[in-house]
């Protein structure tokens, strides 16, 4: 039994099309390789052919591995989330009370995070010590480089 993972639609359908992609696309690359490879003769001194096997075996686990994830993840649900709190999918405005910048941040699925974009990850140190904090909560964060307090000025949908 997987990790139920909690996705955005836009997220759950990137999976399910890489999944589709490696179905298709991916599997019929890996045919044309070991095809190629078998038409070159004695298989038993084929580096080709045993790559070509490599690479079916490394195809065959990634769509196994997807195939979980999908089968695990849940859409999020945003109608009945708590705009209270920091939670998975809430915007963010903090402002570091280390330096005085306000930054805006999205909180997303580790798969999603994206920190151009202004997505991180729930799992993430800033992610975690923001989630279940309110509208003028501090968060204290350890980071590598020491500690921060994160004010947290905003939280949207």
């Amino acid at each position: 039994m997987g990790t139920v993972s909690y996705y955005t639609a836009e997220g759950l359908q990137k999976l399910k099309d890489e999944l589709a992609e490696l179905k298709t696309k991916g599997r019929a690359e890996v045919a044309r390789q070991l095809a190629e490879a078998r038409d070159k003769g004695d298989l038993s001194e084929n580096a080709e052919y045993d790559a070509a096997k490599d690479a079916q075996g490394h195809l065959e686990l990634k769509i196994a591995k997807l195939e979980e994830v999908v089968g695990n993840a849940r859409l999020i649900d945003d109608s009945n989330l708590d705009m209270s709190k920091a939670l998975i999918l809430s915007k963010v405005k903090i402002k570091n009370l280390n330096n005085g910048m306000v930054m805006d941040y999205c909180l997303v699925s580790e798969e999603e995070a994206n920190l151009a974009a202004g997505k991180i990850s729930v799992k993430s140190p800033i992610g975690k010590g923001l989630l279940g904090k309110s509208v003028g909560d501090v968060a204290e964060i350890i980071i590598p480089a020491g500690k921060i307090k994160f004010e947290i000025l905003e939280i949207s949908r």
